[in-house]
């Protein structure tokens, strides 16, 4: 079975799936535990600076680059 993500709540004694998947017996899990509190207001303002430098780099002024801008080929590079 490939690796998936499942959402599941806790109501104090059992852990179950929000959604029916069909598991085999034994099926290895990996649990992890989400903060039930909103991010803090530093960790908002992080994740907003982060956007907006994505946002910049990667934005509609972004130049296409071609190979024949290249000074030098990386000669470990796969062409591909």
């Amino acid at each position: 079975m490939k690796t998936i993500s499942l959402t599941a709540t806790f109501d104090g004694q059992h852990i179950t799936l929000d959604e029916p998947v069909v598991l085999k017996p034994n099926t290895r899990l990996l649990v992890t535990v989400l903060p039930d509190e909103p991010p803090d207001e530093e960790h908002r303002d992080w994740t907003t600076l982060a956007l907006q430098s994505l946002g910049r780099a990667y934005g509609p002024a972004e130049p296409e680059y071609t190979l024949g801008m290249l000074k030098e080929q990386n000669p470990k590079y796969e062409s591909r």
